[in-house]
């Protein structure tokens, strides 16, 4: 047994809804990897995991008991491992492939979910580890590699405020994507309707408020012009000038407090300070974070937090400094330790609390109240730790949101816009937050930008307020974030309807993001080029803020590699499931592959677009949620799949006297002729007059009207320039040469009826296939061929691993299990060669179709020689 290949599943998999880990695992005796590989049976392993990880849950516990199978214990382990770092996750399978010939080898898939990706991969390696340890009888310190698990789960972790926000917008529907893997930046929401956040500051939160909320003393200017209530105070450099500031503070309001100017979460402040010494005291303490300090003026009473959100107020807290009972026989130090040792306690801001310091300030504040760390007070008496409250010193909080009087609420809305801030933490001192603040001369001490907001959603008393709601619904308001999002899938055609579908949409005045085959396009301009189907071409996509609708081409590669990049898709379009791909990433069968294309349907929350004529498509209807309307497109009238379909009120597309037809329950609309559609080359294209179907079919679904379709599907051109590779049409002195990347059996035979329709001559074939492909498969390809063409010229193009000659041979075999005369048939390995054959087979008025095409260059290079002035004139065409 031997891990070949690791994946990581992003989003949405052929597996499961959620992120999952895949490890594939070659269950074959390969000798040449035996160093790599573990054995199949370990006499004693599952005893001996249980021993290494306590607490196991009871199913899993009970495959492990008498398991001596690496293969059976893989996937509870790594489970076990995210769990005993902190980052459990729910759902794991192991799948073997069952032994039949269709399979192409003895393999086994585990697959873990996971909540913290690097926690799973790494959870993987030390799952082997430990595997390996027990087969070669050595002694593994599990510990260390435990405590390096939950670093990189900490690390990792998603903070205590973001992650409320995040939990409150997946409940409203708003979907996120994580932008960095080492910092809690998240965007909410999709293409130009996203909000950013990091913690809890927005998009929306302005950079020159920030700076304004750090500077303490131009906060307090500012909220004092603008008449709400503040202490008194001055910022200073010097000893010299703290001392004097002091002194005509204490002298007139009793004591002062002193901080930095623009530190956070506590730093650096002493508050009740009365003499000379306890500011010199306070002075160089708060120095150690910053040049400037501030003395103010103390406000006695109590530390309580404002949240305002918008133009709301969210949520208030009364913060308590962090405190111990005494119980009369635990010193203040075991007490201390006592408390961290709760649950809800943490390092940082992973936990609802955080533990709360024994250090050198703690010394100081016991001092004040006449105790050391080796004290014992007596029953009931209550030993603060620190003069602030701030629960990242280990405070606490107890809701009183309820309690704030109008004018307060008034006071601290006003306070937020005064500095900018969408989002604000308002911090006041007042010996009852229940009365007026000018009456008890209380006031706003700081205002806060990335307020944290564990204390409202998680107080230690009162209420629990959900805060991370509130500043959702200051973004969002009513609104999901989401943007349209239309996928399309199947064996063939699907870059051709996707951009059919964005070209329509376009047309009616939306900025289209698209990712196909050749690339990513943002509003019709190409920003990133190739094979771009996959994860991080569509979050590409979904990641603009110039998107307005989203059309994704989702092949089968991307979501075997990745898994989807969206939850959910409004519209999601099958094209059709026929072979292609077999036997590559485990997928052995068509039905397989079918159910690779259904990952994309099942993810639809309005509409799935599927092919009437496909029973394989069909079949997925009923696996569809009742919510979800299902839309069928057919060329053949008469399909009764369709038919049936109608007569139930659902609604169909299809093809009648030449013209698209789109049908609601009785109600027939004939919307063109597909002759005036130049992507049909005049109703000759079959396969191109079905895949508009699919995309009048997709563009009813998501809301567009009959004109804007119409106006859509008369308009696109699939030319060169607009569509490459995909029936591209080119005159070369006479002969019409149908340019394709065509490379399954399908499409070859699509392609040879279409060149019929388009010619009373002969139909030439120069035609070859990717060499990764089963020699079954490319043996009915040289079959598919042979039916279809009258003269058939092989080459070969990419091999990917196979001896030069190789594919060739297969294709040709098939070509003569067609019975294909030998005297039309052709290998001319090179491309040019082959092209240049197929023309001096053909005569003006004829069709060549050049297949498995991948550059322009191919074609005029091959013809520059014979026809110097036809090769300048297409690539003239094609610039």
């Amino acid at each position: 047994m031997r891990i070949t290949e690791q994946r990581v599943l992003r989003g949405p998999n052929l597996y499961a809804a959620t992120p999952c880990l895949l490890a594939v695992i070659d269950l074959d005796d390969q000798a040449g990897h035996a160093a790599n590989a573990l054995p199949d049976c370990i006499p004693g392993l599952g005893a001996r995991l249980l021993e290494l990880l306590p607490g196991m849950a009871p199913e899993p516990s009970a495959r492990l008991s008498d398991c001596q199978s690496p293969l059976d214990a893989l996937e509870p382990i790594v489970m076990q491992l995210q769990r005993l770092a902190g980052a459990p996750a729910e759902f794991s399978r192991t799948i073997v492939n069952p032994a039949n010939p269709a399979h192409s080898q003895k393999a086994a898939r585990v697959v873990c979910g996971y909540a913290i990706e690097q926690v799973a991969t790494e959870a993987l390696a030390l799952g082997r580890r430990m595997i390996r340890a027990i087969a070669q009888g050595e002694r593994l310190e599990l510990e260390p590699a435990l405590e390096a698990l939950r670093e990189s789960a900490r690390r990792h972790a998603i903070g205590t405020s973001t992650a409320a926000v995040l939990a409150a917008a997946h409940k409203r529907g708003i979907p996120s994507l994580r932008l960095t893997d080492n910092a809690n930046l998240f965007q909410l929401g999709w293409g130009s309707r996203q909000k950013r956040l990091q913690a809890t500051i927005t998009g929306a939160t302005s950079n020159i408020a920030v700076g304004i909320a750090s500077d303490k003393q131009l906060t307090k200017a500012l909220l004092d012009q603008a008449g709400c209530p503040v202490p008194v105070g001055d910022t200073v450099t010097t000893l010299q000038q703290a001392q004097r500031v002091a002194r005509r503070i204490i002298a007139n309001h009793g004591a002062v407090t002193v901080k930095p100017l623009d530190a956070n979460q506590g730093k650096g402040v002493t508050v009740a300070c009365t003499t000379p010494e306890d500011v010199e005291r306070a002075f160089e303490f708060a120095q150690k974070y910053g040049r400037h300090v501030i003395v103010e003026e103390h406000l006695r009473g109590r530390d309580y937090r404002v949240l305002v959100t918008g133009k709301k107020i969210a949520a208030a807290s009364w913060r308590r400094p962090p405190h111990v009972t005494g119980d009369g026989r635990h010193s203040v130090r075991a007490l201390v330790e006592i408390e961290n040792r709760n649950p809800a306690r943490g390092d940082g801001h992973t936990n609802i609390l955080t533990r709360i310091p024994m250090d050198a300030l703690a010394e100081d504040v016991l001092a004040k109240q006449g105790l050391t760390f080796e004290s014992v007070p007596e029953p009931g008496a209550t030993v603060e730790l620190r003069g602030n409250a701030n629960l990242s010193t280990g405070g606490t909080a107890e809701d009183v949101t309820d309690a704030l009087p109008e004018e307060t609420r008034d006071i601290c809305i006003r306070a937020a816009r005064t500095i900018g801030l969408d989002v604000a933490g308002i911090d006041i001192v007042c010996e009852d937050i229940g009365r007026s603040l000018r009456e008890q001369r209380g006031g706003i001490i700081e205002v806060n930008a990335a307020p944290g907001i564990r204390m409202h959603q998680y107080p230690s008393r009162g209420t629990a307020r959900d805060a991370g709601d509130a500043i959702v619904e200051a973004l969002f308001g009513a609104d999901d974030g989401r943007i349209p999002v239309v996928a399309v899938t199947g064996t063939n055609g699907k870059t051709t309807t996707t951009l059919m579908i964005a070209h329509a949409t376009r047309m009616a005045g939306l900025r289209t993001g698209v990712t196909t085959t050749e690339g990513v396009f943002i509003d019709g301009q190409r920003i990133s080029a190739g094979d771009c189907t996959g994860f991080r071409s569509a979050r590409t996509v979904l990641s603009s803020p110039d998107v307005e609708l989203a059309v994704l081409e989702t092949a089968r590669g991307g979501i075997l590699k990745r898994g989807l990049a969206y939850d959910k898709c409004d519209v999601a379009v099958v094209l059709n499931v026929t072979s292609d791909h077999l036997g590559l990433d485990g997928i052995d069968t068509v039905e397989e592959l079918a159910n690779v294309k259904f990952t994309v349907a099942q993810r639809a929350s309005r509409a799935v677009v599927l092919n009437a004529e496909d029973d394989r498509c069909v079949a997925m209807a009923r696996r569809l949620a009742d919510e979800v309307e299902v839309l069928y497109f057919s060329l053949d009238a008469e399909n009764p799949v369709l038919l049936r379909h109608l007569e139930q009120g659902g609604r169909a597309v299809y093809l009648q006297d030449e013209a698209i037809v789109l049908a609601n329950g009785a109600r027939h609309e004939a919307l063109l002729d597909v002759r005036s559609m130049p992507v049909t080359l005049k109703g000759a294209a079959r396969y191109n007059i079905a895949n508009s179907l699919a995309a009048v079919g997709a563009l009813a679904a998501t809301g567009f009207g009959n004109l804007e379709i119409i106006d859509g599907l008369r308009t696109f051109v699939s030319d060169w320039k607009h569509n490459p590779l995909r029936s591209n049409v080119f005159d070369v002195d006479g002969v019409t040469v149908i340019f394709d990347y065509a490379h399954n059996s399908a499409a070859y035979a699509a392609l040879a009826a279409t060149a019929r329709e388009m010619t009373p001559g002969r139909v030439v074939g120069v035609v070859a296939a990717p060499g990764d492909r089963r020699d079954a498969d490319l043996v009915e390809i040289g079959e598919t061929c042979a039916a279809g063409f009258d003269e058939l010229v092989i080459y070969e193009t990419e091999n990917r691993g196979r001896a030069a000659g190789t594919v060739s041979q297969l294709l040709l075999q098939g070509a003569r299990q067609g019975r294909f005369e030998l005297d039309h048939l052709q290998v001319e390995l090179d491309v040019h060669a082959a092209i240049r054959a197929g023309l001096a087979r053909c005569v003006p008025g004829d069709v060549l179709v050049f297949g498995c095409g991948s550059s322009i260059s191919e074609l005029t290079d091959a013809i520059r020689p014979t026809s110097p002035a036809t090769a300048s004139r297409i690539e003239a065409q094609v610039v």
